[in-house]
């Protein structure tokens, strides 16, 4: 009986044992206090093959930046309009941040502002931190974002917010923040071992652009202007910016009751900045009213315009190429450009068809006073070339792009 009432009690251990071995939720990491949040990452062959690919190239790159290995803390603050995500590092809490490396974003889905809903396909801004990190994911590997946050909770749609905003590999967007599968390799290994070292929210900011580039500012403010509220939501970010870039370290960052974010402790002068980078901006630009469409040649019926896609178009050559094209578009216009012409920021957008023929273009913002100009715009953005086209379940379907240029004298 005695042996039996042991066998037993074995056998219960045994269970509980085997209910202490780290599960399968990917944020929360390793439930058994033995196994550190590295040794559980290595456990996925993803991970593990990363670990093996980057631990020796990250050592080499910290030592030769004078950096500490293993890091203790990282960093993430990602720009929109200038494309880019850097990653930051220390060692201590007391200690500031030391910049790492800045990694180039493949692709933005939609445009500069908050993401508001589900669907609206926006990369969100504010303060983030990453709350999953996932070995499996469509895109090779992906951190996932706690959006939405406190503030989007208010502010955005209370039926449907939107989710799933992650910064993962594949270089593909359907609304996340894309980079390669070499960089991801990267920035997944640190955001481990930062894991690994204690720091359970890893902070990842996410700017309109970089408030002190005088082009990404101007950008900015051409697009603010007129929406208040989209101003004074822009000028919070730009005070965390600001303060992050005086002090190098984080500011404290609260939510009011409406939703709003308060920088605590942002600089004084902060609004003066702003003040000085606006004031060595041109004085005049141009009114940005939505002006009546005028027609493209190059115009198809389109049955259906895919929301969501798992490829987005592919221009030939990439988005180097894509942004050539561009800078010749506006070159090739300057001389039609009127003498009371200084500068302004054009919106437009057309469809990328099934066959990967660019049709159906239409100037949307920056020209309303210049019929004659839009439909010069228009005919030499009918020359671009043909895509790869946007695909859904392997297939190719039609694909609507927004895109901006800047035409100056």
């Amino acid at each position: 009986m005695q042996r039996c009432k042991f066998l037993l009690l074995l056998f219960f251990l045994s269970i509980l044992k085997s209910w202490a071995q780290p599960g399968y939720n990917l944020g929360a990491g390793p439930s058994a206090s033995y196994l550190s949040f590295v040794d559980y990452q290595r456990s996925f062959p993803r991970p593990q093959e990363a670990m093996q690919r980057k631990l020796d190239t990250l050592k080499k790159q910290f030592a030769t930046k004078k950096l500490k290995w293993p890091v203790g803390q990282i960093y993430i603050r990602s720009f929109k309009y200038d494309s880019q995500l850097e990653v930051w590092v220390k060692q201590t809490s007391e200690s500031v941040f030391s910049l790492f490396k800045t990694y180039p974003v493949c692709a933005l889905a939609g445009s500069l502002g908050p993401k508001r809903v589900q669907g609206d396909y926006q990369v969100p801004e504010g303060f983030y931190y990453i709350n999953e990190f996932n070995p499996f994911s469509n895109y090779y590997l992906s951190l996932g974002l706690n959006y939405p946050n406190a503030s989007d909770r208010i502010l955005s749609d209370s039926s449907k917010p939107g989710g799933d905003i992650y910064i993962h590999g594949s270089c593909v967007t359907v609304g996340c923040i894309p980079i390669t599968d070499q960089q991801i390799d990267e920035l997944y290994v640190l955001a481990t071992f930062a894991r690994d070292a204690g720091q359970d929210f890893i902070p990842v900011h996410i700017f309109p652009c970089r408030f002190d580039v005088p082009r990404s500012k101007a950008y900015l403010d051409d697009l603010v202007k007129d929406d208040l509220a989209l101003k004074n939501f822009s000028e919070k970010l730009s005070d965390a910016y600001f303060f992050f870039e005086k002090n190098r370290k984080l500011p404290i960052v609260m939510v009011t009751g409406d939703g709003q974010y308060h920088i605590n402790e942002a600089p004084r002068n902060a609004a003066t900045v702003r003040s000085v980078l606006s004031a060595s901006l041109p004085k005049e630009e141009l009114s940005s009213t939505r002006p009546r469409a005028l027609p493209s040649k190059r115009v198809r019926t389109i049955a259906k315009l895919s929301e969501i896609v798992d490829q987005w178009p592919q221009f030939p050559g990439g988005m180097a190429a894509f942004n050539g094209f561009i800078d010749q578009v506006s070159s090739a216009l300057r001389g039609s450009l009127p003498s009371d012409f200084s500068k302004v920021y054009v919106q437009y957008e057309f469809v990328v068809d099934r066959d990967g023929t660019p049709v159906n273009f239409k100037i949307v913002k920056g020209l309303a006073n210049y019929p004659q100009l839009q439909a010069l715009l228009i005919e030499q953005l009918e020359q671009m070339q043909v895509w790869t086209p946007a695909k859904l379940n392997s297939i190719p379907v039609a694909k609507k792009l927004t895109q901006t240029l800047t035409l100056q004298k």
